[in-house]
């Protein structure tokens, strides 16, 4: 098993072992000294490795994985010389595309049910008192075997709250219908922010990130988040759903030669800021508990006090580019990133972190017995892909050889409780007309019986009771997932019920 190479100095090489490479791990520094590099370097490590890999795009650079570099010039010939790799040569790497608006890679979708009401609420910014109610509206659906699989059920199950908020205050929990319409303006703001391309069906399958290509190379996921990155509680909840899920369903492996899956949360700020204690809380256990899974996770962020210090401490392997201590908070960025490090007594940490060069770093990793290694300057190495952005018709080329776009591409939409609420209601209006009285029906007013026909056929937009009916008789009842829904851990966490 090869060590991944992180760079080099005139008398010495940082690697990061794999052994250690589910300690976890942080790559910080200034805009433009780097880092998307070093990330590169390290999936591309990993990768070679067979260790699948997830990461966030978040300004199309990280794209280039995909390509292979060019042909060196005498710049990066130059700097290869530096490094002695005398064995480099242009690389691609296998690369799967995702994107939550399924426009610049395939759609990546959850579940409302899988999302669980704690992180909801978080996506949502409800308050407690709201997040309570947004509790009892899960437990009902769960109760009646209510499936929630998109907003069009969470709005569908709103309404049917709001119109018995008496009968569910008394037999579940006390609502309010102002706080349900609290929550359905939320609601409506996150559909509006492309949040309903989301939720639905089919949920993305975790086995589907862990790949290898038929020579044996960890599969790199990249997640186009150039749009996203725009919407932070929306990109921050994702993630976090998406390594509670990796945390729930990876069965514990103790400590492996080498990771099962390495996660790169890059714009870490994202993740903790105006987050309440509780999730941090949260977000610290299952930080820690992973690594337990065979999985690492490494921050990305311009500042190491980015990360909350419960969790900055949990991270073993750091790589640390340039810093510039313009203002007070930056010089205590700079003293903060020195501290954590492990001295070297050649090297002024303070110092030299405002010194450094573009694509130079400090970097430390865990060693035998998982001490940390001293701090060295050194400089970082070259991927063998490509450094930059790819073409519109170089994206669409790997998206058509990827192995997951027949089974994502395309959603489903099955019977769940938009459908179920509807089809209830169409029965008690059918059975509160009475048989022969169609003038009496017509008498109630202009658009009733317009009404009663939209409800038993549809009317464009949501389906009738008809159809309904006649979509349900075709299913499976093992179709069902039974009246206590599937949620994530980060759900269950809170106290709720797997």
């Amino acid at each position: 098993m090869t060590d991944i190479l992180i760079g080099r100095n005139d008398s010495t090489s940082v690697e990061l072992d794999p052994h250690y490479g589910n300690r976890h791990g942080m790559i910080a520094g200034a805009t433009g000294t780097g880092k998307s590099v070093s990330l590169m370097v390290l999936a591309e490590g990993f990768s070679r490795l067979g260790v699948p890999c997830f990461l966030a795009d978040a300004k199309g650079d990280l794209a280039g994985l995909s390509m292979a570099a060019g042909e060196p010039g005498d710049k990066l010939k130059a700097r290869l010389a530096r490094l002695d790799l005398k064995d480099w040569k242009p690389q691609a790497n296998p690369v799967i595309f995702w994107d939550i608006y399924g426009k610049l890679g395939h759609p990546v979708r959850a579940t409302i049910s899988e999302m669980g009401p704690t992180l909801l609420g978080r996506v949502l910014e409800l308050n407690d008192t709201q997040e309570g109610v947004l509790e009892i509206i899960f437990k009902l659906a769960d109760d009646n075997g209510w499936l929630l699989l998109d907003l069009a059920d969470l709005r569908a199950l709103l309404g049917f709250a709001a119109e018995h908020a008496k009968d569910i205050s008394t037999q579940i929990g006390l609502i309010s219908t102002q706080s349900i319409a609290a929550i359905q303006r939320a609601v409506l703001k996150l559909e509006q922010d492309g949040a309903d391309q989301f939720f639905g069906e089919p949920a993305l399958e975790l086995a589907d990130l862990m790949r290898q290509d038929m020579s044996g190379r960890g599969v790199i996921n990249v997640l186009a988040a150039d749009q996203l990155i725009l919407k932070p509680r929306l990109y921050s909840t994702f993630l976090l759903w998406l390594l509670s899920e990796l945390f729930e369903q990876l069965p514990e492996v103790g400590d492996l030669e080498q990771p099962k899956m390495v996660f790169f949360f890059d714009e870490a700020h994202l993740l903790f800021d105006d987050a309440p204690p509780a999730l941090l809380q949260r977000v610290e256990q299952v930080v820690r508990l992973i690594r337990s899974k065979g999985v690492g996770v490494y921050f990305c962020s311009q500042n190491p006090d980015d990360v909350p210090g419960t969790i900055l401490g949990q991270l073993g392997n750091r790589v640390q580019h340039a810093l510039r201590a313009f203002t007070p908070r930056d010089q205590k960025a700079v003293k903060a990133a020195a501290e954590t490090f492990a001295p070297n007594s050649q090297l002024d940490v303070s110092d030299a972190i405002t010194k450094l060069a573009v694509g130079e770093a400090l970097a430390s990793t865990l060693r035998e017995g998982g001490v940390p290694s001293p701090v060295q300057q050194v400089l970082v190495t070259s991927p063998t892909s490509r450094i930059g952005a790819i073409t519109e018709a170089e994206r669409t080329t790997v998206r058509q050889r990827s192995p997951v776009g027949g089974k994502y591409d395309n959603a489903v939409n099955r019977e769940s409780a938009a459908e179920m609420l509807a089809a209830r209601a169409g029965e008690k209006v059918a059975t509160a007309a009475p048989a022969g009285k169609g003038e009496a029906a017509a008498s109630q007013g202009p658009g009733w019986g317009d009404a009663v026909r939209d409800v038993l056929l549809g009317n464009g937009r949501r389906q009738g009771v008809i159809e309904a009916m006649a979509k349900s008789a075709t299913r499976s009842i093992g179709s069902r997932l039974g009246t206590q829904i599937v949620r994530g851990v980060l759900g269950s966490i809170f106290g709720g019920k797997r």
